[in-house]
């Protein structure tokens, strides 16, 4: 809903085009964006962040490794020297080099692979520099610890400064959206959504007179895209979303911008976004995108981590899964696991199984309790989920459906080979029905997984809708860093108990 903050009258939109973008020009030079600026120590603190991450996993390995070594003289310790300790000074000028100080614009896969590519590059000289310079003089274990615990220190750590930068509003550089139709309004909602990103909107530019002079999504309308150029405040980042525009009209404008950073975001909705490669095809403007999971060495490197990772994880889960069915069994009589049929890979019908949350005469009181209220009906038939379950065994069925516990029996379906680690969730029969076949057919192509998108950004709280979307971003966009960030936020949402229920 645009609300007015200040008037344009009909006789200057009446005027000449010429003495218009004068008019505009001017007003568009007085008014003034969101107040938002860009604080120029965040790379700073992420860099002393990234350098006591990689100082304290130094420490940690040497105590390890020493531990370890006292315990198995096999293992013995080669000194530590300072030189190692002065090498990984250069770990925060490798994540500068990969454009992680501050890497606005750049998401949370993204970041990922990056920060592990640097890492790896890192360790990797200092070893060759070891092996050819020193001697081998440094510790190959402390060393190997060390590159691990970096890879786990360094992430969370980012997250954590960035949530606070973002909460005192320190995170992120103002830019400018130029849009046509509701493109720019829907891309300024999602980037409100998503600030870890570090665009921070601050202005509209749209072709719509009516609207000029307005705030939309709390972002005023300053004026027509071509007077962008006129913008005071400070801002170095534009966002051209204008479908619909000849090829040269759109060039035209993206050519007369000033800012430093111009992004363009092309009218190509429903198609990956991820791994996409820039081409030039004499002349022309390609994107190259590579269809992973399409890949049949794809397909067996995640078979490979799910068959390795799945059965450490069923080990591991074992001991909690007896302790739950024993308290099933005793809190409602009958068997403590149950099986259903869902759809997966190519359509094929898969048994998963679970834990039993649910009393054994589950359908009928569901029945019952649905007739009885018209509203809950409503919500069971959008979501196909209910807060208050008449079906859920108290206590226990509430604890693991909260925590999601009750899907720990999956493992075992993961090295079956039915399911993945990661992907779309498997639905029953009458969920999968309200899908349209286009997506039924996408799904087709890949494993249902345990957790995916759905699981550590909506959970329960999401709708059909949000279920297709975020799954077909999930298959378009799969890698096994989009992999490795889900499982690493699974466990977040699951110990929040967020939107589950």
């Amino acid at each position: 809903m645009a609300s007015k903050v200040t008037s344009i009258s009909q006789a200057e939109i009446a005027a000449r085009p010429e003495k218009m973008d004068g008019l505009l020009a001017h007003r568009c030079a007085s008014l003034r964006p969101i107040d938002f600026h860009e604080w120029r120590l965040a790379p700073c603190l992420l860099a002393a962040i990234d350098f006591a991450a990689v100082q304290t996993a130094l420490s940690v390995a040497r105590r390890l490794w020493t531990s370890l070594a006292a315990w198995w003289p096999a293992l013995h310790s080669q000194a530590l020297r300072e030189g190692l300790r002065a090498g990984l000074l250069l770990m925060p000028v490798g994540y500068l080099l990969a454009g992680l100080y501050p890497g606005y614009g750049v998401g949370p896969v993204e970041r990922l692979r990056r920060r592990f590519i640097a890492v790896a590059l890192v360790f990797g000289g200092l070893f060759a520099w070891d092996n050819l310079v020193n001697r081998s003089e440094w510790s190959r274990g402390i060393m190997l610890l060390t590159f691990a615990l970096t890879l786990l220190l360094s992430p969370p750590l980012e997250l954590a400064v960035v949530s606070l930068l973002i909460r005192f509003r320190r995170w992120g550089t103002p830019a400018v959206i130029l849009s046509s139709g509701n493109a720019g309004i829907a891309l300024a909602r999602s980037l409100h959504k998503r600030p870890n990103l570090g665009l921070v909107p601050v202005a509209l530019f749209k072709n719509d007179s009516d609207l000029w002079g307005t705030t939309i999504e709390g972002l005023p309308v300053l004026g027509p895209p071509r007077i962008a150029a006129g913008l005071k405040g400070g801002v170095n980042t534009a966002v051209v979303a204008m479908f619909g525009l000849a090829s040269s009209e759109l060039a035209s404008i993206v050519e007369s911008l000033p800012f430093r950073r111009v992004i363009v975001v092309p009218e190509l909705t429903g198609l990956q976004s991820l791994w996409v490669t820039t081409r030039d095809l004499s002349g022309n403007l390609a994107l190259e995108m590579r269809r992973n999971l399409l890949l049949r060495r794809n397909y067996y490197t995640k078979r490979l981590a799910d068959y390795a990772f799945g059965l450490t994880l069923f080990l591991l889960s074992a001991p909690v899964i007896g302790l739950m069915a024993l308290w099933i069994k005793r809190a409602s009589p009958g068997a403590a696991f149950y099986a259903q049929e869902r759809e997966g890979r190519d359509g094929e019908p898969i048994r998963i199984w679970k834990l039993r949350t649910m009393y054994l005469d589950a359908d009928q009181a569901l029945e019952k309790y649905l007739d009885a209220n018209p509203e809950a009906r409503e919500h069971w038939q959008k979501h196909f989920k209910l807060q208050s379950d008449p079906r859920v065994i108290p206590g226990v069925g509430h604890l693991l459906r909260k925590t999601s516990l009750d899907e720990l029996p999956q493992l075992w379906n993961v090295l079956r080979g039915d399911m993945s680690l990661v992907g779309p969730r498997p639905f029953p029969t009458y969920h999968m029905n309200s899908f349209g076949e286009p997506f039924r057919r996408l799904r087709g192509r890949v494993l249902p997984g345990i957790t995916g998108l759905w699981q550590i950004s909506e959970r329960s709280d999401g709708n059909l809708d949000v279920q297709e979307q975020l799954d077909s971003y999930y298959i378009r966009n799969w890698s096994p860093w989009l992999d490795v960030y889900i499982l690493a936020h699974t466990a977040l949402a699951v110990l929040s108990c967020r939107g589950a229920y």
